[in-house]
């Protein structure tokens, strides 16, 4: 819904003007509703008339609606409705700015020809990955759009997404993360920070946004485990919340090791003496922000002389420690709060090569060997080896 549909008039009520499509002439046809006491009550009426008018407006011609009028007033207050807040605000804007590609063409009119080109156009800049999200959702509003009558075709299904790539994992060995930190200085403060921040992303492999939610509270120092039950949406330093978690896997217990839980409580003694919080990952009694690490990360790169890496390769570079540590897929599953081993083995499943070696040397000599010295077999020979019996008598 457009953040300028619900208005208040001089009395402190609530108004709306809902444009619902356009008559024979082309002309828009409008809904005027006024009186309203709360914004609430207003939205609820609203988003009601866009999506049964069009059903039971006689004078409306709703396959004339433009793409850009549909998304805006029609689509978008449902899509809301559907995704958690912090899903449809950070998706709000691709949306916005890919599907203005179709904005000037009536929703009845787009055929697979015009997305055919569109999908050329975002190939030229963007991730096969990220494309694959952005048509999702406009197939998802073409098909509300054929439910509510304003087109009989989704052109994005015939046309038919962009195949699916195999997503190169990007990850720091060991040996990298090792000469990362130690070009950190702990003595200096946000250094420290810095260093514990890295420290905690890579040894635990959690997702950035649960990192950052994570609290001291959440940890228990005595058992050594670290409860992950929600993750942090962060808009700005005046609006930031906790969310659930990714998925019901993603609600998790992480046993942490000797070195880090040392690390940790170090941190927290310097931390309060500073700067007070019961954040975890913060300096300054906030939340960190993601920008904060993927500016350290590519620093500390460049002074250690390894490939910068992104703030999510932190979680597959523990993986592939874990990997190469010989560790059971399905307590890396549990580890990273997949929803599924497939998930796991999909993602990772590549970073097991040496793992066929270590399999060759375990068999050697796990079977012995041994033959008959007579022939105990009498039946008929085999044809195809008649004449090589024949010719070795």
């Amino acid at each position: 819904m457009s953040n300028d549909a619900i208005k208040k008039d001089k009395n402190s009520l609530y108004y709306f003007r809902a444009n619902l499509g356009y008559d024979i002439n082309g002309k828009k046809i409008q809904k005027y509703r006024s009186g309203f006491k709360t914004q609430k009550e207003a939205r609820g009426v609203y988003s009601k008339l866009l999506l049964e008018e069009p059903e039971t407006a006689s004078e409306v011609t709703p396959t004339s609606m433009l793409f850009k009028d549909y998304i805006e007033e029609i689509f978008l207050p449902w899509y809301k409705s559907q995704v958690k807040i912090r899903t449809y605000e950070n998706r709000l804007h691709s949306i916005k700015k890919h599907f203005s590609y179709f904005y000037k063409m009536p929703v009845d009119k787009i055929e697979p020809i015009h997305v055919q080109n569109w999908q050329s156009q975002l190939f030229k800049t963007l991730r096969v990955s990220y494309i694959r999200n952005v048509q999702g959702i406009f197939s998802l509003a073409m098909d509300k759009a054929i439910l509510l009558g304003l087109t009989q075709k989704n052109a994005s299904k015939i046309i038919g997404n962009v195949k699916k790539q195999k997503t190169k994992i990007e990850f720091w060995t060991k040996e990298e993360f090792e000469k990362v930190i130690s070009c950190i200085y702990k003595e200096d403060y946000y250094q420290h920070f810095l260093y514990v921040s890295l420290w905690f992303l890579f040894m635990t492999g959690l997702r950035i946004g649960e990192a950052t939610a994570v609290q001291w509270e959440d940890i228990n120092f005595k058992t050594a485990v670290l409860k992950i039950d929600k993750t942090l949406f962060y808009k700005n330093l005046q609006h930031y919340e906790f969310v659930e978690p990714k998925t019901k896997a993603s609600n998790r217990h992480i046993v942490l090791e000797e070195d880090t839980l040392s690390i940790l409580k170090e941190w927290r003694k310097v931390q309060q003496n500073v700067a007070p919080s019961g954040f975890v990952m913060s300096y300054n009694g906030e939340p960190t922000q993601n920008h904060t690490i993927s500016y350290a990360i590519t620093r500390y790169a460049k002074l250690a002389g390894v490939h910068r890496i992104k703030i999510h390769a932190l979680r597959q570079s523990h993986a592939s420690l874990l990997i190469q540590m010989g560790e059971n897929p399905l307590i890396i599953k549990d580890r990273l709060g997949h929803e599924d081993i497939e998930t796991t083995l999909g993602t990772y499943g590549h970073l097991y090569p040496n793992s066929n070696f270590e399999v060759a040397s375990k068999l050697k000599g796990v079977i012995q060997m041994s033959h008959s010295i007579t022939n105990l077999d009498h039946s008929p020979s085999n044809q195809h080896t008649v004449g090589f019996l024949n010719q070795k008598n």
